[in-house]
């Protein structure tokens, strides 16, 4: 799960991790809402491309998926005597919004979606390691170590869903310009340990 097989072009700045730990409600609360937008994406691409067969096979057991971490989250707030507080405005995926491609053909704008669903999971990815591999609870380095191998799998479905639709030189060659303007974006953001991303 390094950071060459997510394909990532920059890691993530090792102070997050240690201000993530001071920070576990925070983070938590985060997580959570992250879970439920993972699971709302995937619905709303199920949605918008009902006509897509493989699509709508490949995605909906991981609205069931990203839902049950959902409550999985949940579960983990509850233990610590936290309540599950506001959504706060993620400037990481704000960031990523203004990198997506807009306009071409419905099967571009698809592509799009799918490539940056895969980032947004990839970068999840690499830090419920950091989560798994650095804090102090252990119930939650289980927890996040069992997230991060389930991430891991949902961000090469959409890689894999993108071939699908596109030609992989299509694919590869865009992906590879979302995780240079990505790597730009990690670079410019306050590194922030009350937030997943």
């Amino acid at each position: 799960m390094e950071k060459h097989v997510l394909g990532l072009e920059l890691p993530t700045d090792p102070r997050w991790v240690n201000i993530a730990e001071k920070n576990i409600e925070d983070i938590l609360i985060d997580h959570a809402y992250c879970e439920q937008k993972a699971a709302s994406s995937c619905i709303s691409l199920i949605v918008k491309y009902p006509d897509k067969d493989e699509l709508v096979t490949t995605l909906t057991p991981v609205v069931a998926e990203e839902w049950s971490h959902f409550e999985r989250v949940i579960e983990e707030l509850t233990k610590r005597g936290f309540k599950l507080g506001r959504q706060r405005k993620d400037e990481y995926v704000a960031a990523l919004g203004k990198i997506e491609k807009k306009g071409g053909s419905r099967e571009e704008q698809l592509v799009e979606k799918l490539l940056l669903n895969a980032l947004i999971e990839a970068r999840s990815c690499e830090r419920f390691r950091l989560l798994w591999k650095h804090i102090p609870d252990e119930d939650l380095q289980k927890f996040y170590y069992e997230l991060m191998v389930s991430e891991a799998g949902h961000y090469k479905n959409f890689l894999q869903l993108a071939k699908t639709y596109k030609s992989e030189d299509y694919v590869m060659k865009r992906w590879k310009e979302i995780l240079e303007l990505e790597a730009q974006i990690i670079s410019t953001l306050e590194v922030r340990g009350d937030r997943m991303h």
